[in-house]
């Protein structure tokens, strides 16, 4: 590789020249939650293992700084709900556009990942019984409890302690790790797209070294995407509710190998990311961390909780509960649009019609007239645990003296999100599209899996813990069944020609200006209303972006180049999502999905899932049903017979 002048001198030792060759039997792409477990969990089944991270895995990652509750624990001591029951219920609550498969491995599997992870040195009970006597509190097991008091499946947890943990088992077990390290590629064998992968490339996100990787599996377990929409060249590390690092690497590597998504036209308004919002969780709100905090007016009158029927509740303590005839209600505030599982906040009534009804702004979130345990767990464990809010919110706001005892945190925005956004600011939140598996988490491509945020409909730490801990087992199943594999060295060689092409010039576009150009595409033709010429015209505009600017790119240092590397990637998830959104030609409710030229909602022809691969670089559209999962109890026991009979779930 040709090296340019430096802008300033580079601190690490460049190695632009340097290609390295290293085999493997499971290969695990992305060390965040999902990555970690499915090293774990391979590496448990005697498989050498293999982690590739772009960041340092000891905290990177959506959760490397932390999780406030584990979902969806179904099998723990307390729960009043099964698996089965659970995962049905999610998947009702999104009118069927959920991962049935991934979600009751979640549910079945997600409490034997937190007893795991206590043995790792994450702490998930109260043992030094603060909260004592509280009434989400199990004085059996120590467990606290989160949204749902009565039917207990979701655990607050101290989940800062748990990437550290997860990162000393993996060096326990004989992880090699490969820091400050970008996977680039996906091998496939004859180089094909849409052919067995066999392993990945990767360059060194300090060195400039590139890697060769050969593996019998291959595990995607990367972020979802992001930056697609908003990006702040200014302010590049508020573009996203999550790290700036965690866009979307993978399902862009598996898009270009020809693997096979879906749910990819989902993409909501965006709440908590650019540079009008404010920090996550920094904001009075009533959901999920700050779940279920009293909101007042600018007079100090309290807004009403009302259950899912209407009725305003008079107690705190019925904020927590279903209401009557209501099995169940999933997490609070979550994004849900039936009401058949829904709990109402404060946060579901308008503006409008609160101030038809004489309240005044602005609002305030109120911990003061809260029980002192509810006050403590969501200021202090909930708003402290949660990624990104230790530091910047619970230790800035009390060094500025704010005291959740006697003080109000306002509420901004609209008076519920932490920003005001225009509708065409959108981003991929709440169980959004991704990849397409099967019931052992394949791909359509063999030797290669997904875990966590790559899978269609993910969701929180403990998805991403029990799909990453399934994944690892089965890949490591299937490297102990597949003899030694081939790269095409063609196929390398095009790909360090590719990388090259970044650091061969001196002048050009920068990252940042290319990242930004996308977004002011997308928002300006993949907004909130669709139509047919719209996204056409976007998706002309990327690819003669793909065309014309992408050569024009250049990296003069390692930094540089992964950020020019993540900046192509973000293109290939925008192409992806335009193609995504042409592909549905129906309007649809819970995908948040508006199209000017087919505006009925949920036509029942189209309630599927429409799913999208590259084949011979072309786009090849197809379809699942809505169900495709089958019997989830059924369809588990098959694929999970060892697992089950050696203490598992």
């Amino acid at each position: 590789m040709t090296q340019n002048t430096p802008l300033l001198e580079w601190p690490y030792n460049l190695k632009w020249n340097t290609q390295t060759e290293l085999t493997t039997d499971v290969l695990i792409l992305g060390g965040g939650i999902a990555g970690c477990w499915a090293a774990i969990s391979a590496a448990k089944k005697g498989a050498k293992v293999t982690l590739v991270e772009k960041g340092a895995t000891i905290r990177s990652g959506a959760g490397g700084s932390g999780c406030d509750h584990w979902e969806n624990a179904a099998t723990n001591p307390c729960s009043q709900v099964t698996p089965e029951e659970l995962t049905l219920a999610m998947i009702e609550d999104h009118n069927g556009y959920n991962n049935g498969i991934s979600h009751y491995i979640e549910c079945k599997e997600g409490y034997d990942r937190l007893l795991d992870m206590e043995q790792m040195g994450g702490k998930i009970r109260d043992t030094e019984d603060e909260f004592k006597g509280a009434d989400f509190r199990d004085d059996q097991t120590q467990f606290l409890f989160a949204y749902d008091y009565e039917n207990r499946y979701i655990l607050r947890v101290w989940g800062t302690s748990f990437k550290p943990a997860l990162y000393k088992e993996c060096k326990r077990l004989g992880v090699q790790i490969f820091d400050r390290t970008m996977a680039t590629s996906l091998l496939s064998e004859k180089g094909e797209q849409g052919a067995k992968i066999n392993g990945a490339t990767a360059v060194n996100g300090r060195t400039g070294e590139f890697i060769v990787f050969q593996s019998k599996a291959t595990i995607l377990c990367m972020a979802r995407p992001s930056r697609i929409w908003l990006f702040s060249p200014g302010f590049p590390g508020i573009s996203e509710f999550r790290p700036l690092q965690c866009m979307g690497d993978g399902h862009a590597m598996g898009w270009r190998a020809g693997v096979e998504f879906t749910m990819m036209e989902k993409s909501l308004q965006a709440l908590w990311s650019g540079e009008q919002s404010f920090p996550p969780y920094g904001t009075g709100n009533t959901h999920n961390t700050w779940y279920a905090c009293s909101l007042v007016d600018a007079n100090g009158r309290e807004i009403p909780w009302v259950d899912r029927d209407g009725k305003i509740l008079t107690d705190v303590a019925q904020r927590y509960r279903p209401a009557p005839g209501q099995k169940l209600f999933l997490k609070g505030g979550g994004e849900t649009d039936f009401h058949l599982y829904k709990f109402l906040g404060p946060d579901t009534i308008s503006v409008e019609k609160l101030l038809k009804q004489g309240y005044e702004l602005p609002f305030y979130a109120d911990l003061s007239s809260m029980p002192e345990f509810e006050r403590k767990a969501i200021w202090g464990l909930m708003v402290g645990e949660e990624g990104k809010s230790k530091i910047p919110i619970l230790e800035n706001y009390k060094s500025q003296g704010f005291n959740p005892e006697k003080d109000l945190l306002q509420s901004y925005g609209d008076a519920w999100t932490s920003s005001s956004f225009t509708p065409r600011e959108r981003q991929l939140f709440g169980v959004p599209g991704g990849i397409v598996n099967d019931w052992q988490l394949k791909t359509n491509l063999d030797g290669l899996y997904a875990a966590g945020d790559q899978l269609f409909a993910s969701d929180c730490n403990g998805h991403a813990a029990a799909t990453g801990h399934y994944a690892g087992r089965h890949a490591a199943d299937y490297a102990k069944r597949n003899g030694k594999v081939e790269i095409k060295h063609e196929q390398v060689q095009t790909e360090i020609e590719r990388i090259n092409s970044l650091l061969s010039k001196d002048k050009g576009i920068g990252w940042k200006e290319f990242n930004l150009h996308i977004t002011r595409i997308m928002k300006n033709y993949c907004g909130a209303v669709k139509s047919e010429k719209l996204l056409k015209i976007g998706l002309h505009q990327l690819e003669q972006m793909e065309a014309k600017e992408a050569p024009l790119l250049f990296a003069r240092n390692p930094h540089e180049l992964i950020r020019s590397l993540e900046v192509l990637n973000i293109l290939s998830n925008a192409i992806l999502i335009i193609h995504s959104c042409l592909a549905r030609k129906a309007s649809s409710k819970q995908l948040h999905f508006k199209r000017s030229d087919y505006p009925e909602m949920d036509p029942p022809k189209w309630h599927k899932f429409i799913t999208l691969r590259l084949k011979n670089n072309q786009v090849k559209i197809s379809e699942n049903p809505i169900d495709y999962y089958g019997s989830l109890p059924e369809n588990y026991k098959i694929h999970n017979d060892e697992y089950i009979n050696n203490g598992g779930s």
